[in-house]
């Protein structure tokens, strides 16, 4: 080894020593900053029953500052159409036999049980029993939303693999949005056979949540090769911040958002795997409802990587201008 190259490599030895802990450092910070910090911030909650009786109710959840969002309903029913609609996580219904509460399983397991401990544990510790009621249960095949979970790491991969497949197989414009679109569609395709079909965990209309599912798989798809298509290599480094790190760990699968420290669940409800969580756990158990917003999250992401592949395939394949010839000189007569 010449001395020349023996600073060069030791260079490299100590830029490799130092970047792996800090990207493991930032890796653990990212997952577990947020899961240390779970508790309910503005947490939309539902009290329904007569007003002197629900107001005491209300303000005994209000004395917990910040990690209630009130929501009144004037009897039980109404109560049960908001959570069954994404309204609310769940409610308190006050009657005069004592509350009763009703929740919502399938919409965060972890804010169920919360609810649960909560309601219950007072009246326990004066004798008394809250009845509890799960509007909108979890599945047999996924009694602990362990399978809707675990759902997003590989729509991340799958979608992330698809988009830098196409860019680095050099397909652009057209034929590159075609291909990113297609694989989409399959890997949505298969993975509602999976989960609906095979694992039954997903309950809901399985065209529906093949749609869900392949329309994050295209936008995740399309980010990475959208952003590679327009900054080059750092563009799959950004695309695996924004999609499989921040992504996954900012989605609030595994709680929920509102129980995220404030601003990453929002933040993460802006990015492809959360908003393709939320879209995916409203379609396969709540009708669709509340759909909308996660879907549109979704749509905007797809259609900017399409559009800055489209752009960029454009901007390589167009042909130089063609000089115009330059006058002949002709002789003087």
């Amino acid at each position: 080894m010449s001395a020349a190259t023996a600073p060069t490599a030791g260079r490299k030895t100590l830029a490799v020593l130092l970047l792996v802990p800090a990207l493991a450092a930032l890796v653990l910070w990212t997952f577990a900053w947020p899961a240390a910090r779970i508790a309910p911030r503005d947490l939309p909650v539902g009290v329904a029953g007569p007003a002197a009786a629900a107001d005491g109710f209300a303000r005994e959840l209000g004395r917990h500052e910040g990690a209630f969002e009130v929501h009144r309903y004037e009897d039980a029913a109404a109560a049960r159409s908001a959570v069954e609609n994404r309204e609310v996580y769940g409610a308190v219904v006050v009657t005069p036999a004592g509350p009763e509460l009703l929740t919502a399983s399938a919409g965060s397991p972890v804010v169920a049980g919360l609810l649960r401990e909560a309601v219950t544990g007072r009246a326990a510790a004066e004798g008394r029993t809250v009845p509890v009621t799960d509007v909108v249960a979890l599945p047999s095949g996924d009694p602990r939303g362990a399978v809707l979970g675990a759902s997003l790491l590989p729509l991340a991969i799958a979608g992330a693999a698809t988009g830098a497949a196409t860019v680095l197989l050099g397909l652009r414009g057209a034929r590159g949005a075609a291909t990113l679109v297609g694989a989409s569609v399959l890997a949505g395709l298969t993975g509602a056979a999976l989960a609906h079909g095979w694992l039954g965990a997903l309950t809901g209309n399985v065209w529906a949540e093949a749609g869900v599912l392949s329309l994050t798989v295209l936008a995740i798809g399309a980010t990475f090769a959208g952003l590679a298509t327009a900054l080059g290599r750092p563009g799959f480094g950004l695309a695996a911040v924004l999609t499989i790190l921040a992504g996954n760990a900012f989605s609030g699968m595994s709680s929920a958002p509102e129980l995220l420290p404030s601003g990453i669940g929002l933040l993460g409800q802006w990015l492809p795997p959360g908003a393709g969580g939320t879209a995916l756990r409203s379609v396969a158990y709540f009708d669709g409802a509340a759909a909308g917003g996660p879907l549109l999250v979704l749509s905007l992401w797809s259609a900017a990587g399409l559009a800055a592949l489209a752009f960029g395939g454009r901007r390589r394949t167009a042909p130089a201008p063609v000089p115009a010839p330059a006058p002949v000189p002709t002789a003087a007569g």
